[in-house]
């Protein structure tokens, strides 16, 4: 009783934690400062908020080899560019194109996989891989008359953001062992962190005062998108199983899509709803079942 109990809390902390990140779009529309900037805040409140609950649950940092802080450090630079990358896209395209470009992060780790961990690039995968490829074809518009909002620099800004997502899914490989929550402490900060030289060189820091609502909204992207998402992904982990992680982490773009539809109208052809469906069932059926 108490298995079952426990399994639909990890359930419902995970299904929470998929629809936060998919509003993450939504919010980034009303929030009017650089993506760099967006970036450092995200960074610097979710890991703030990931310290106090390491604070609260008495654990900290400190006994990580230096070796593995730098990792963990470098990993989390590319996590910070990776969200510019992503909240700019946001700007230049839908969030549904913008998310779709950045779901292609796993057919980017399978073709990689080969040359950087010698896995077998198996048929199924490599059937993912084409499928995916083709559905990211048709939402781009190239043919099959994609959705008009598929912005060329949106997509190119999408995509690069799934690049930098994927570098860090590899890194990642390399520090097992670690506890989830010290190790995202260490990313979300040095994700902030990276962006303050970047906004110091290019001038982005918001030189006029933010309204009450951005304000406000920018601090919920950091505290709820990032610190509580965080706590509520990694703390349903270890109650589920594998494949259900896999499964429910699709949540994350499908209610993205749909928020994007209901709350911003934002419009998707045919087309592009088919490279979604190819695009989000390849990753699905990749990453479950049998090899």
């Amino acid at each position: 009783m108490e298995n079952k109990a426990n399994g639909r809390r990890s359930v419902l902390m995970m299904v929470s934690s998929m629809l936060i990140f998919g509003t993450i779009g939504i919010f980034r529309k009303y929030i009017p400062v650089p993506s760099a900037f967006l970036a450092f805040a995200r960074g610097m409140l979710g890991g703030l908020c990931i310290l106090v609950f390491l604070w609260i649950r008495k654990r900290n940092t400190a006994g990580l080899p230096a070796r593995t802080l730098m990792l963990l450090a470098f990993s989390g630079a590319l996590i910070g560019f990776n969200w510019m990358l992503l909240f700019e896209a946001y700007n230049y395209t839908t969030v549904a194109v913008a998310t779709l470009c950045y779901y292609m992060q796993p057919t980017i780790v399978i073709l990689l996989s080969p040359f950087l961990f010698r896995e077998k690039l198996t048929v199924k995968k490599a059937v993912c891989a084409a499928v995916a490829i083709a559905g990211m074809v048709l939402v781009s518009g190239v043919i099959g008359g994609g959705s008009a909002a598929a912005n060329p620099r949106g997509i190119l800004l999408g995509l690069g953001a799934a690049v930098l997502y994927a570098a860090v899914v590899i890194l990642n490989k390399k520090t097992v062992g670690i506890d989830a929550y010290q190790k995202t402490a260490v990313q979300l900060l040095s994700a902030g962190a990276v962006m303050v030289p970047y906004l110091l060189l290019t001038g982005e820091f918001p030189t006029e005062g933010l309204g009450t609502v951005p304000l406000v909204l920018l601090f919920v992207v950091g505290i709820v998108h990032t610190g509580l998402a965080y706590v509520l992904y990694f703390g349903s982990i270890d109650g589920l199983r594998v494949q259900s992680v896999a499964l429910l982490s699709y949540i994350d773009p499908v209610s993205a899509l749909l928020f994007s539809a209901l709350l911003l109208r934002e419009p998707l052809s045919a087309a592009g709803i088919i490279g979604a469906v190819m695009i989000i069932g390849s990753a699905v059926v990749s990453e479950t079942g049998r090899p």
